[in-house]
Protein backbone atom coordinates (compact mmCIF):
# COMPACT_ATOMS: atom_id res chain seq x y z
CA UNK A 1 0.00 0.00 0.00
CA UNK A 2 0.82 3.62 -0.65
CA UNK A 3 0.90 5.61 2.21
CA UNK A 4 0.77 9.61 2.77
CA UNK A 5 2.54 10.32 5.91
CA UNK A 6 1.42 13.78 6.57
CA UNK A 7 3.56 15.16 9.70
CA UNK A 8 2.78 18.40 11.56
CA UNK A 9 5.68 19.40 14.16
CA UNK A 10 7.83 22.37 14.80
CA UNK A 11 10.47 20.94 16.74
CA UNK A 12 12.93 18.00 15.32
CA UNK A 13 13.69 16.65 18.20
CA UNK A 14 10.28 16.29 19.41
CA UNK A 15 8.22 13.41 20.43
CA UNK A 16 6.25 13.46 17.50
CA UNK A 17 9.50 12.72 15.17
CA UNK A 18 10.52 9.99 17.02
CA UNK A 19 6.55 8.58 16.25
CA UNK A 20 7.31 9.58 12.60
CA UNK A 21 10.52 7.42 12.58
CA UNK A 22 9.15 4.47 14.00
CA UNK A 23 5.96 4.69 11.91
CA UNK A 24 7.83 5.19 8.62
CA UNK A 25 10.25 1.93 9.81
CA UNK A 26 7.27 -0.11 10.49
CA UNK A 27 5.50 0.53 7.22
CA UNK A 28 8.55 0.39 5.31
CA UNK A 29 8.90 -3.38 7.22
CA UNK A 30 5.68 -4.42 5.85
CA UNK A 31 6.17 -3.84 2.37
CA UNK A 32 4.80 -0.61 2.59
CA UNK A 33 5.33 2.33 0.13
CA UNK A 34 5.74 5.54 2.44
CA UNK A 35 5.70 9.25 0.82
CA UNK A 36 6.18 11.88 3.99
CA UNK A 37 4.93 14.92 3.56
CA UNK A 38 6.29 17.19 6.45
CA UNK A 39 4.62 20.39 6.39
CA UNK A 40 7.01 22.21 8.58
CA UNK A 41 10.20 21.17 6.74
CA UNK A 42 8.23 22.74 3.93
CA UNK A 43 7.66 25.86 5.04
CA UNK A 44 3.65 25.51 4.50
CA UNK A 45 1.66 28.33 4.60
CA UNK A 46 -2.21 27.37 6.17
CA UNK A 47 -3.33 31.02 5.71
CA UNK A 48 -5.71 31.01 2.94
CA UNK A 49 -6.30 34.52 1.49
CA UNK A 50 -9.29 36.35 0.40
CA UNK A 51 -8.68 35.93 -3.39
CA UNK A 52 -8.52 31.61 -2.76
CA UNK A 53 -11.32 31.71 -0.83
CA UNK A 54 -13.64 33.79 -3.12
CA UNK A 55 -13.07 31.16 -5.71
CA UNK A 56 -12.48 28.16 -3.25
CA UNK A 57 -16.29 26.31 -3.95
CA UNK A 58 -15.33 26.71 -8.09
CA UNK A 59 -11.49 25.78 -7.72
CA UNK A 60 -10.49 22.86 -10.18
CA UNK A 61 -7.72 20.64 -9.72
CA UNK A 62 -6.13 23.05 -13.23
CA UNK A 63 -6.07 26.06 -10.61
CA UNK A 64 -5.54 23.95 -7.28
CA UNK A 65 -2.52 26.26 -4.88
CA UNK A 66 -1.01 23.37 -4.26
CA UNK A 67 -0.84 20.99 -7.78
CA UNK A 68 1.95 18.35 -5.92
CA UNK A 69 0.17 17.70 -2.62
CA UNK A 70 -2.95 17.44 -4.61
CA UNK A 71 -1.04 14.97 -7.15
CA UNK A 72 -0.11 12.82 -3.98
CA UNK A 73 -3.05 12.46 -2.52
CA UNK A 74 -4.56 11.33 -5.09
CA UNK A 75 -1.44 8.82 -5.68
CA UNK A 76 -2.21 7.42 -2.47
CA UNK A 77 -3.96 4.63 -0.89
CA UNK A 78 -3.91 5.36 2.63
CA UNK A 79 -2.90 8.42 4.75
CA UNK A 80 -1.39 8.46 8.44
CA UNK A 81 -1.10 11.92 10.45
CA UNK A 82 1.20 12.50 13.09
CA UNK A 83 0.63 15.76 15.21
CA UNK A 84 0.57 16.72 18.59
CA UNK A 85 -3.00 17.62 20.09
CA UNK A 86 -2.66 21.64 20.67
CA UNK A 87 -5.71 22.96 22.84
CA UNK A 88 -7.62 19.47 22.15
CA UNK A 89 -7.57 19.91 18.12
CA UNK A 90 -5.04 19.75 15.51
CA UNK A 91 -2.05 22.50 15.15
CA UNK A 92 -3.08 25.72 12.98
CA UNK A 93 -0.71 24.31 10.17
CA UNK A 94 -2.84 20.94 9.83
CA UNK A 95 -6.20 22.86 9.79
CA UNK A 96 -4.70 25.21 7.55
CA UNK A 97 -3.61 22.36 5.04
CA UNK A 98 -6.69 20.38 5.15
CA UNK A 99 -8.64 24.06 4.47
CA UNK A 100 -5.64 24.88 1.59
CA UNK A 101 -5.80 21.40 -0.27
CA UNK A 102 -8.64 19.21 0.37
CA UNK A 103 -10.04 21.36 -1.87
CA UNK A 104 -13.42 20.66 -4.24
CA UNK A 105 -12.88 18.60 -7.67
CA UNK A 106 -10.10 17.01 -5.60
CA UNK A 107 -11.53 15.32 -2.80
CA UNK A 108 -14.89 16.38 -3.14
CA UNK A 109 -18.01 17.41 -5.17
CA UNK A 110 -21.19 19.54 -4.49
CA UNK A 111 -24.05 17.95 -6.56
CA UNK A 112 -26.97 20.19 -6.95
CA UNK A 113 -28.72 18.29 -3.88
CA UNK A 114 -25.77 20.08 -1.42
CA UNK A 115 -24.60 16.88 -0.40
CA UNK A 116 -20.97 15.98 -0.58
CA UNK A 117 -20.06 13.56 -2.75
CA UNK A 118 -16.80 11.87 -1.48
CA UNK A 119 -13.87 12.24 -4.60
CA UNK A 120 -11.05 10.24 -2.31
CA UNK A 121 -12.87 7.07 -2.69
CA UNK A 122 -9.58 5.13 -3.78
CA UNK A 123 -7.84 5.68 0.23
CA UNK A 124 -8.97 2.39 1.75
CA UNK A 125 -6.96 3.50 5.25
CA UNK A 126 -6.90 6.47 7.47
CA UNK A 127 -4.41 7.03 10.83
CA UNK A 128 -4.22 9.15 13.44
CA UNK A 129 -0.52 9.19 15.78
CA UNK A 130 -1.14 11.91 18.13
CA UNK A 131 0.17 13.11 21.33
CA UNK A 132 -2.03 15.07 24.21
CA UNK A 133 -1.20 16.82 27.32
CA UNK A 134 -4.58 16.14 28.36
CA UNK A 135 -5.66 13.10 29.85
CA UNK A 136 -7.69 10.31 28.18
CA UNK A 137 -10.94 11.14 30.60
CA UNK A 138 -10.49 14.90 29.81
CA UNK A 139 -9.65 14.51 25.97
CA UNK A 140 -12.67 12.13 25.74
CA UNK A 141 -15.03 14.98 27.97
CA UNK A 142 -14.32 17.56 25.60
CA UNK A 143 -15.07 15.76 22.56
CA UNK A 144 -11.67 14.80 20.74
CA UNK A 145 -12.28 17.82 18.34
CA UNK A 146 -9.15 16.59 16.00
CA UNK A 147 -10.33 12.89 16.04
CA UNK A 148 -13.16 13.47 14.69
CA UNK A 149 -11.85 15.87 12.29
CA UNK A 150 -10.29 13.35 10.80
CA UNK A 151 -11.71 9.87 11.83
CA UNK A 152 -15.30 11.45 10.83
CA UNK A 153 -15.25 14.50 8.61
CA UNK A 154 -12.16 13.47 6.28
CA UNK A 155 -13.13 10.13 6.99
CA UNK A 156 -16.60 10.28 5.04
CA UNK A 157 -14.69 11.55 2.06
CA UNK A 158 -12.89 8.17 1.54
CA UNK A 159 -13.75 4.66 0.74
CA UNK A 160 -17.29 3.86 2.28
CA UNK A 161 -15.38 0.37 3.70
CA UNK A 162 -12.28 2.78 4.69
CA UNK A 163 -10.27 1.73 7.91
CA UNK A 164 -9.23 3.69 10.98
CA UNK A 165 -6.59 3.78 13.27
CA UNK A 166 -5.92 6.29 16.04
CA UNK A 167 -3.36 6.08 18.48
CA UNK A 168 -2.64 8.83 20.93
CA UNK A 169 -0.41 8.88 24.34
CA UNK A 170 -2.39 10.71 26.44
CA UNK A 171 -1.01 12.79 29.63
CA UNK A 172 1.85 13.74 27.60
CA UNK A 173 3.41 16.64 29.55
CA UNK A 174 3.61 13.94 32.55
CA UNK A 175 4.98 11.46 30.67
CA UNK A 176 7.77 9.22 30.99
CA UNK A 177 10.63 7.42 29.35
CA UNK A 178 8.74 4.26 30.11
CA UNK A 179 5.24 5.22 28.62
CA UNK A 180 6.98 6.97 25.41
CA UNK A 181 8.67 3.40 25.14
CA UNK A 182 5.46 1.49 25.59
CA UNK A 183 3.79 3.96 22.88
CA UNK A 184 6.53 3.54 20.60
CA UNK A 185 5.63 -0.47 20.71
CA UNK A 186 1.93 -0.11 20.82
CA UNK A 187 2.77 1.85 17.33
CA UNK A 188 5.39 -0.34 16.11
CA UNK A 189 2.20 -3.61 16.69
CA UNK A 190 -0.42 -1.83 15.27
CA UNK A 191 1.36 -0.65 12.06
CA UNK A 192 3.40 -4.38 12.01
CA UNK A 193 -0.60 -5.69 11.65
CA UNK A 194 -1.48 -3.20 8.26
Amino acid sequence: MRILLVYCHPVPESFCAALRETTILALKLGGHEVDLLDLYEENFDPVMQSDERRRYNEMSLNDHPFPDHAKRLQDTDGIIFIYPTWWYGLPAMLKGWLDRVWTPELTFSMPENGRIKPQMTHVKFLGVITTCGASRLWSNLVGHPGRRTILRGIRSLCAPRCKTLFLAHYSMDASTQTSRTAFISKVESYLGKL
